[in-house]
């Protein structure tokens, strides 16, 4: 029984390792789609503003009065990248629901493992979902407007990331939307998540109950990073003249599980740190030691 016991706990180290794999592979599946999905909708948006339309209304014209000989080159193009796109879309979202699950067998394979494990999991978990959250774009916005003669002009096309717009913050002169948003959606969020790996790995170090004691103090301001995408998303939402169309991409997922496992995680990691000093506490009778 005793002999099977490491090949039990090696057995669970590689399932969990392979799924962590499972979970970034899917991750940088979604994130080659959703790329894709980006570069045909720029290119969709490029073909149908007001030129790319009149030029489609010449070629459907002259297919008329040609009888079919001359073909709607313009309109066959478009069509093609149409397709290009949806499938595009749907292995985006399809690679997205692969890589949930995935993460759900991790959580659900937590509930067998003891709490340093199943803190540490879920802390390399929580580094794939926001290295994703961060790298993919969170938002499309679309602008377009209805001419007559020509159908619906796309005005405007933009695909926001976090990285990418806090850029663009920068260059505009945006310097504390762009700050607040690069303090609260990457520093924080990346100091926070190597914290709580040091406190695991380290659990013996004496800065860990500083570090527990700080993590209670900031505690309140836990969903902060949310209010600041969501005032982020309002922000590059608003209408610049003609109808805004804003589409959520899997950046905003990745980054909504990021903050759920970082919250999941900051609570196990601290049950593992109280439990680990009860434990060695020599004020503890035998009998309670059995008890933990």
């Amino acid at each position: 029984m005793y002999k099977l016991a490491p090949a039990l706990k090696f057995f669970k180290i590689l399932l969990m390792l392979t799924l962590l794999t499972l979970m970034g592979y899917f991750g940088f599946q979604t994130y080659e789609e959703a790329k894709k999905y980006e570069v045909y909708t720029t290119n969709i948006a490029a073909v149908c503003d007001a030129n790319g339309l009149a030029n489609e209304r010449i070629d459907a014209f002259t297919e008329v009065i040609s009888l079919g000989l001359v073909k709607n080159e313009s309109k066959i193009s478009i069509d093609k990248l149409k397709k290009k796109q949806e499938n595009a879309k749907s292995q985006s979202q399809k690679f997205l629901y692969y890589c949930l699950i995935s993460l759900g067998v991790i959580i659900v394979f937590t509930f067998t493992c003891n709490l340093r494990v199943a803190a540490m999991s879920l802390s390399t978990a929580t580094f794939i979902a926001l290295f994703y959250g961060l790298i993919n774009p969170i938002l499309m916005v679309t602008i377009h407007k209805e001419v007559d003669y020509l159908g619906d002009v796309i005005l405007s096309f933009e695909s926001k990331g976090i990285i990418g717009s806090i850029t663009k913050l920068y260059e505009e002169g945006e310097l504390a939307i762009a700050f607040t948003i690069l303090l609260f959606s990457i520093l924080l969020p990346v100091v926070k998540s190597f914290t709580l790996t040091f406190m695991l790995i380290f659990h013996e170090s004496s800065w860990n109950k500083k570090l527990v004691t700080f993590f209670k103090h900031i505690g309140k301001w836990s969903m902060l990073d949310v209010f600041v995408v969501s005032t982020f998303l309002v922000y590059f939402t608003s209408d610049t003249g003609g109808i805004s169309q804003a589409e959520i991409q899997v950046g905003l997922y990745f980054f909504l599980i990021y903050v759920i496992l970082s919250m999941i995680t900051a609570i196990l990691t601290q049950k593992f740190l109280e439990k680990d000093e009860d434990f060695k506490s020599p004020s503890l009778h035998p009998y309670d030691l059995k008890k933990l």
